[in-house]
């Protein structure tokens, strides 16, 4: 298998393929902006970073943690400038759902969530070595068989994976999130909570008692990005997955939080590629 040396690259093709791809991203590959994508992704930190803001939740980075995030879930990390080595492996979620079984749902990860959900798995020490050896062995495979050992080797660490997130206890799950300012944890959870209503920053703000440059200042150096970015990202996050469940374009728009339909149409093309209505009829 091909070994991406850019996120963007290694997304295409995996959505092109309907497979799965690996990339292995070093400091010099500038990370993405707040964004949203048609696949799952697994993002494994070699050399750690700063922060990781994932829907409503944002985490620590510690080298060999594991993150998963699904296709709704806007996500953005913030990362030192010296370091942000890592393996990032996009999956196609109709790929994933043909290699599981009756008893095995290897999408567990990505779907399967309740309230106390974490987008992060911290490995022990053998499990991340496994990782980068099942990650070694399938883009290093070539000849006789490799399709077939590099999908055994993925299909691996989607059990590891799975196996690994369903046994973590609630208080792991807690632990697991690390906000480094309680205000923007909360700001976090209170623009979630009021997603499908009229909000402004300024609006926000005054909610918090605190004035709106300071806490667009403090948002910005916690997350690595404004509030208006989050806020519409969250909104075509929260859009994309109401249309996939059969809502219509109107009621997508009026449900998560745009209150003028063609600015919805404009952002959600902008972001998305396509418009509403098309992304509603993909198969």
């Amino acid at each position: 298998m091909t070994v991406h040396n850019s996120c963007k690259a290694a997304i295409k093709d995996c959505i092109e393929k309907k497979y799965f791809s690996v990339a292995y991203l070093f400091d010099e590959e500038k990370t993405l902006d707040l964004h949203i994508h048609d696949c799952y992704e697994i993002f494994y930190s070699i050399s750690g970073a700063k922060k990781f803001l994932i829907g409503e939740k944002y985490y620590d980075i510690n080298p060999g943690d594991v993150f998963v995030i699904n296709q709704f879930e806007n996500h953005h990390v913030s990362v030192d400038e010296t370091k942000n080595e890592r393996i990032v492996i996009s999956v196609f979620p109709d790929f994933l759902e043909s290699i599981s079984t009756g008893q095995t749902d290897l999408a567990v990860c990505f779907c399967k969530r309740d309230g106390e959900y974490s987008n992060k798995i911290a490995l022990p020490k053998d499990s991340q070595q496994r990782f980068v050896r099942l990650c070694h062995k399938i883009t290093g495979t070539s000849g006789y068989g490799a399709d077939i050992i590099e999908r055994a080797a993925f299909t691996e660490i989607m059990v590891m994976l799975n196996d690994t997130f369903q046994n973590l206890h609630s208080d792991e799950k807690d632990n697991f999130q690390f906000a480094y300012n309680r205000m923007v944890n909360d700001v976090i959870q209170y623009i979630n909570a009021h997603i499908g209503e009229k909000l402004t920053v300024s609006g926000i703000a005054g909610e918090f008692f605190v004035s709106e440059s300071y806490l667009c200042r403090i948002f910005k150096l916690e997350t690595g990005t404004t509030m208006n970015k989050y806020l519409n990202s969250r909104r075509i996050s929260i859009a994309k997955a109401l249309l996939k469940n059969g809502a219509s374009a109107t009621e997508a728009c009026a449900e998560s939080g745009f209150n003028d339909y063609a600015n919805f149409v404009k952002t959600f093309k902008k972001s998305v590629g396509i418009p509403p209505k098309q992304y509603a009829r993909m198969d």
